[in-house]
């Protein structure tokens, strides 16, 4: 029997895994701020300080090969080519060293960020979610198993715009490390299936426009590639 809803109940948000007709469920997206040195520096802010969580919605996810449309509100919508971590299994207060358990995969995402709007409301000390959070703005490749690609702490991860490199940095210039990432993100909410992690992004971020191919990478676990469109009307 179907639930007795008084709307139509949304699609459930889905990324593929590799390699299968399989898809995984999304629940929620965490992403972490500020977590590669390079990217600190370049954005001028303090790199002593830990880094920090925001989210996105789930519906927002952009699956491979996809068009972005280019957002309102903004001239300059960045790309930022992270390390996306999908959970497996959830918990609370999870112990570093007992991590790599709660990870089914691994995926390359891309966070578009509108920067105009992201500084102007750091700059007011008020919420990101206007620069972060919108429509389209969490491109994801497929999932890799984590029983496939073991659990990488290093690797190349690149983003090419048409192209050329713009973003060419190692995951073993995370701040924190997944494992870390984890333990940490569990002590502020209980993270369950479903939930996948956007662990940052090195230097090299840059504006984008209308018709730009962004194609992103990361060694041994996979790729993601979107074109940037037209401003939806």
């Amino acid at each position: 029997m179907s639930a007795d809803y008084v709307i139509p109940a949304p699609p459930q948000p889905v990324i593929a895994v590799a390699g299968t007709s399989k898809t995984y469920p999304v629940r929620r997206i965490w992403c972490v701020g500020r977590n590669y040195i390079e990217h600190i520096r370049e954005m001028g802010q303090d790199e002593r300080l830990p880094p920090f969580y925001f989210a996105k919605a789930a519906d927002m996810i952009v699956p491979d090969g996809g068009t972005v449309p280019y957002p309102s509100l903004t001239k300059d919508m960045h790309h930022e080519v992270e390390l996306v971590v999908a959970i497996g299994k959830g918990g609370r207060n999870i112990p570093a060293d007992k991590a790599n358990d709660h990870i089914y995969g691994y995926a390359v995402g891309i966070d578009l960020t509108r920067r105009d709007l992201q500084i102007a409301s750091r700059d007011l000390k008020r919420p990101w979610e206007v620069g972060k959070a919108f429509d389209h703005s969490a491109p994801c490749g497929a999932i890799k198993p984590a029983a496939e690609s073991g659990h990488p702490k290093k690797g190349k991860i690149t983003l090419k715009c048409n192209g050329q490199v713009r973003q060419d940095g190692d995951l073993e210039q995370l701040i924190w490390n997944v494992p870390e990432i984890i333990a940490d993100l569990s002590k502020m909410v209980e993270l369950a299936p479903g939930d996948i992690i956007m662990t940052g992004t090195p230097a090299g971020v840059a504006a984008c426009i209308a018709g730009d191919k962004l194609e992103c990478s990361v060694e041994g676990i996979g790729t993601v590639s979107v074109t940037i469109g037209q401003p939806l009307k």
